[in-house]
């Protein structure tokens, strides 16, 4: 355990102007706070402080820093409090304990919940002062250090996962790639201690097997450099297990097939030479094809900067080599910290190396709940990264597999909202296109554009999903709404009763809703019926809510075909929000048609005459009136099956999608059920705008020579 003149001397040994009576009293104060509190390991709890500190007196950081080190526990483990903290250290350094400090007081659901609500926390923590998130990691690498104490191994698993999963691309993502590294590389010991196991025994019997390799390598390449005139220092290093390991899944290569197990370093005064030796060691050594990596015209965006590059060096071994200055070096090890200017008592920070956090913000505004945060969260911290530019040249670094909509959204939020198109270096390409370094994307935008659901399924990064699922989450209880308020008018005409909103606003309690539309919504999901509603404002109304017995399917049908006059519209709303058409019979604008309501799904329109309905007769009360708005269907196209059986000969299937093309159809899907010699029989769905359209191709298919047969596809 570090002493307390030795904290002191290591920060003043680099901010000699440092406060040492602040420090000593931090030290005193948490020494006393914490008293006879033990960790697992049964050293006193005051050690991770102690040793939480000297890993910021590591980062050259300020005395805030420090002192918050030292007190970052004290709120939630002992019976300190912030105000003594402010009136003995300072708004700033309680502001900063504070935004470390748990969510202990919330009583919280699960573990996913609470880790996801504690990261919130620390994310808008950090977005104030950057310095919470470097004590926080200190915090965290300490508990790293010392998991193998916890003896829960749930726990520990725990833990570890949840470093990999939020802390380890933390600290990437702010530069600090030595935490980084040691993070991961301690959080994969626990989660998969035998491939760790099996990774370290590899790099042993190289070693053995090599003698000093890295030794004599690095002494080969610094001859070379200085033989060409570039003044250099070169070091070596083995890469971490956990390192290797990804690159050995991502790769899919076995352990021998890999180029940078060992990485080497060469150390430069000018980004002159940087290019320098690269050309030296380019023309002394073969290269290995695609291995080749230009970091510093195009920096990572924690504004990391380095040349990489593979080449077959010294005795023939495949080795990595990065080429930096002294100033990039200190930022690739120490990342923010490296920017510290504790002379002054502040930090610099760079706008644009933080952009990710005022987009993790973003989604945090636009996210349902603290697990949707968390998964989104989790894909924005990808690391694995592609570079392209917009036509006029700003540079857009997203994760690998991201689309031209995860481009939009990345260059602004307006603009992927209203994206129907993408060129990808001239060319019109589809939405879901994945995007390769150096790709030009220019995005097509059109003001009655919205964000489609199908997006979901394909973009990759954090903020493009939480956008198109709140738009999804939003739109989705609008149309709830809207369709629970013409349920509820409509039962109430039934019932002979006057519907008015003050007397629905009596009941609310009873639905548990906090207002009118929250029971609009409610109705709309199908949670409750409108007859439910009606009874609960008139509870001495006579009519009693049919049980659910078997009803004659032919006396239902019949029943809703005369009450026309009680119909909902089907108007402006989507299909796959609160309404969604059936996929057994696939009703079309013309058809008589009949809801049913499923809980927590809305309404299913059925055909009136599908045949799956008969497994709804027993519940009449989900059977609801609908009926197409003609007026609103003008622009709307609508999916009709057919079922084809086309003769087998040159020509045939080219013919059928002539004709539907011909009668302004669009073939959605083409499935062959059945072939033989003379035959196929297939499904297909076409585009339509209503039943007349699609009369009209059958009709126009039935007088084509190479089709046998054409019928509606029913089921």
């Amino acid at each position: 355990m570090i002493r307390q003149f030795e904290l002191v001397e290591r920060v003043k040994a680099y901010d000699p102007n440092a406060d040492e009576e602040a420090l000593n009293r931090a030290y005193v104060f948490a020494m006393k706070a914490h008293g006879s509190q033990k960790r697992a390991s049964g050293d006193p709890y005051f050690s991770h402080s102690l040793e939480v500190a000297g890993i910021l007196a590591g980062m050259k950081l300020d005395s805030q820093s420090i002192i918050t080190g030292l007190l970052h526990d004290v709120v939630e483990d002992t019976v300190a409090t912030l105000p003594d903290i402010e009136k003995l250290f300072g708004k700033d350094v309680a502001r900063l304990v504070d935004g470390v400090t748990k969510l202990s007081k919330i009583e919280l659901q699960s573990d996913q919940t609470q880790q996801a609500e504690n990261f919130r926390k620390l994310l808008l923590a950090m977005s104030e002062d950057i310095r919470v998130l470097l004590v926080k990691l200190s915090d965290r690498l300490h508990n790293m250090r010392t998991l193998h104490y916890i003896k829960d191994p749930d726990k520990r698993r725990r833990i570890a996962r949840e470093t990999m999963d939020i802390y380890a691309p933390l600290a990437e993502r702010i530069g600090m790639q030595a935490m980084k590294d040691e993070l991961e590389d301690l959080a994969f010991g626990e989660l998969n201690p035998d491939a760790r196991d099996s990774v370290l025994a590899r790099l042993s019997f190289l070693r053995e097997r090599g003698g000093d390799i890295v030794g004599k390598i690095i002494a080969e390449l610094q001859k070379s450099l200085a033989d060409a005139g570039v003044k250099c220092a070169v070091v070596g290093r083995e890469k971490r297990p956990f390192s290797i390991w990804r690159k050995m899944e991502f790769k899919a290569v076995a352990f021998e097939q890999l180029a940078d197990i060992m990485a080497f370093r060469v150390v430069v005064d000018s980004i002159e030479d940087c290019y320098q030796a690269l050309g030296v060691l380019h023309s002394r050594y073969s290269v290995v094809p695609g291995r080749f990596k230009d970091y510093i015209s195009t920096p990572k965006p924690n504004n990391y900067r380095s040349l990489h590059t593979g080449v077959i060096g010294p005795f023939q071994q495949r080795i990595e080599i990065q080429i930096r200055t002294r100033e990039m070096d200190d930022v690739a090890e120490r990342g923010v910290a490296a920017h510290w200017s504790y002379k002054q008592g502040v930090h610099s920070i760079d706008g644009r190396q933080y952009r990710w956090i005022r987009e993790l913000l973003d989604i945090l505004d636009q996210a349902a709940g603290p697990e949707d945060f968390l998964e989104h969260t989790k894909l924005e911290m990808f690391s694995d990264q592609v570079f392209c530019f917009t036509p006029k040249g700003d540079l857009i670094a997203l994760p690998r597999g991201a689309t031209p909509v995860d481009f939009a959204y990345a260059v602004h939020s307006a603009v992927g909202d209203t994206c129907v198109g993408s060129k990808i270096n001239g060319r019109i390409m589809p939405l879901r296109t994945q995007l390769s370094n150096g790709d030009q994307v220019e995005i097509i935008t059109s003001k009655a554009q919205t964000p489609s659901p199908a997006w979901e399924r394909f973009v990759v990064t954090g903020k493009a999903r939480a956008r198109v699922r709140r738009f999804i989450r939003t739109r989705q209880r609008a149309e709830y709404i809207e369709l629970g308020r013409s349920i509820l008018h409509k039962a109430f005409r039934q019932e002979d009763q006057d519907y008015s909103e003050k007397a629905v606003q009596g009941v609310l309690k009873k639905f548990q809703c906090d207002g009118v539309d929250d029971l609009f919504a409610a109705v709309g999901e199908g949670r409750h019926t409108g007859l439910e509603v009606v009874h609960a404002v008139y509870p001495g109304h006579k009519h009693i809510l049919k049980s659910a017995k078997i009803v004659p399917l032919a006396r239902i049908r019949g029943k809703r075909a005369k009450k026309k006059e009680f119909a909902i519209p089907i108007k402006g709303l989507i299909p796959g929000m609160a309404i969604h058409y059936a996929g057994c019979c696939h009703p079309l604008p013309g058809d008589r048609i009949v809801g049913i309501v499923t809980t927590g799904k809305g309404v299913t329109i059925h055909t009136i005459d599908c045949e799956s309905l008969e497994q709804y007769s027993g519940a009449p009360e989900r059977w609801l009136d609908v009926a197409w708005d003609m007026s609103s269907l003008d622009d709307e196209s609508h999916v009709g099956r057919l079922s084809v059986v086309l003769a087998n000969e040159a020509g045939s299937l080219g013919n059928l999608s002539t004709v539907i093309g011909k009668n302004l159809g669009n073939i959605l899907n083409l499935k062959i059920t059945n072939r033989s010699t003379d035959f196929f029989e297939m499904m297909i769905d076409v585009e339509v705008k209503d039943v007349k359209h699609l009369a009209n191709i059958i009709a126009a298919l039935r007088a084509t020579p190479a089709i046998n047969s054409v019928e509606r596809a029913r089921g």
